[in-house]
């Protein structure tokens, strides 16, 4: 178990905490490129920061605070320029960088004061990349955006988001506790569906958890493989720092110390090697709550993940836990991710920074479905509906996506089933 005070490093976000810097080192998903394409202006709420996305008219991003620093005025009701966001209680232009370009009634009162050059809004870069936009709220220089290899695959492309009302640490230690996946999503899946005899899925009997530049793998060893599979040969990508990486990624971006952004972007195979092209990446948000019941839904995986999250409260007391030979990999990330938080107190720079460009093109990262992919690229098999949440992919749902509630249990529930025995 952790002291009081570990659990409270973990767990902090906000500006001058000790994991809150560290977070800010990397670049974080907040919003998707089609979002603003249809309302060019979001509010935002980052690792405790109230904040405002905009697309101007020139097609730029910005991400400044919520308050004008005139009279803190809403900049969410600000009006979009050629360059900028303007407010819109008394006309202060700011650009994407913070700069002030225009105090309407001052420059006519003092013209030679020069006063908006003394003034600036708090603001942060946003890169768009692969559908997502992307916000960094840390020192300058920038790192860069990763580009892993997945991102230029071809395939049909998607991108769903969640918001989880608990801290985001507790939702990332998923990505590193494989045995979960046997009891939470096999074998709970089963009594959800009604058997009246489950089948309990192949036992966890050998588990291995290594380090490497952009993260950890896990490996394991059930009653149903042995270490010649791909799930010990190859394993699963937990990604540094606030990622999942499997078939897709899931990022768990911290809101604030009591909300966190669930954000997957997947990339599903599709079958025959014409070119595919997407002109747009769509998104949806995902329900996480059946609204006549107001009972999480649990009909798929990712939703499974979210009860399992928020049942340890909004932040879970790890004082109070007793952690066991599964855990190891959650005890090498507390360990690993307390280390590099200490490291930015120091003045140094974290794990998994890339700054370099001709790194950053198409970053490795190890995948078991690999094979599979490729024999789905080339028509020898049928891609699969997108069974790690249980949605239907591509022309079975529209941008929305599907109701989740009861009277679906079934349909989603069923799509559960296949992706099971190969995770």
């Amino acid at each position: 178990m952790l002291s009081e005070d570990q659990n409270r490093v973990l767990t902090q976000v906000g500006a001058g905490t000790l994991m809150g810097d560290l977070m800010r080192r990397y670049w974080m998903p907040i919003a998707a490129v089609a979002e603003l394409d249809e309302n060019p202006i979001k509010l935002v709420r980052l690792m405790g920061e109230n904040l405002v996305l905009y697309k101007d008219k020139s097609g730029t991003y910005g991400l400044v605070d919520r308050h004008c620093p005139h009279r803190r005025a809403d900049m969410s009701y600000g009006i979009l320029e050629d360059c900028g966001l303007r407010c819109n209680y008394h006309g202060w232009l700011f650009d994407e960088t913070g700069a002030c370009l225009a105090q309407p009634f001052e420059e006519i009162a003092h013209p030679t004061a020069r006063f908006k050059d003394r003034i600036t809004i708090k603001a942060y870069p946003i890169e768009a990349k692969v559908g997502l936009l992307w916000a960094y709220l840390g020192p300058q220089p920038a790192p860069l955006v990763p580009d892993w290899d997945l991102y230029s695959e071809p395939g049909y492309k998607q991108i769903i988001f969640a918001y989880v009302p608990c801290n985001w640490f507790q939702c990332q230690e998923n990505s590193i506790d494989p045995v979960h996946f046997e009891w939470l999503h096999s074998n709970w899946s089963q009594v959800l569906k009604g058997e009246s005899e489950p089948t309990y899925a192949p036992t966890h009997l050998k588990l291995g958890f290594d380090e490497f530049e952009y993260g950890f793998v896990y490996r394991r060893v059930r009653a149903d493989t042995d270490e010649d599979n791909d799930l010990w040969t190859v394993g699963r990508v937990c990604l540094w720092p606030n990622a999942l990486y499997t078939t897709f990624f899931e990022w768990r971006v911290p809101i604030d110390d009591e909300n966190t952004l669930s954000v997957a972007w997947f990339n599903n195979p599709v079958p025959g090697e014409a070119p595919f092209e997407q002109t747009c990446i769509p998104y949806w948000t995902a329900p996480i709550k059946d609204p006549e019941t107001g009972r999480w839904i649990s009909t798929h995986i990712m939703n499974q993940d979210f009860i399992a999250w928020v049942g340890q409260g909004t932040i879970a007391d790890r004082t109070q836990e007793h952690l066991g030979e599964s855990d190891r990999g959650v005890i090498l990330m507390r360990k690993r991710m307390l280390e590099e938080a200490q490291i930015v107190a120091n003045g140094g720079e974290p794990k998994a920074v890339i700054r370099d460009p001709e790194q950053n093109r198409k970053l490795y990262l190890p995948r078991v479905e690999r094979a599979l992919r490729n024999q789905m690229a080339h028509g020898q098999t049928r891609a699969p509906r997108n069974q790690a949440f249980g949605w239907p992919t591509p022309g079975d749902i529209g941008r929305d996506g599907p109701y989740l509630g009861r009277e679906s249990t079934g349909f989603y529930q069923g799509q559960l089933d296949t992706n099971l025995a190969a995770s």
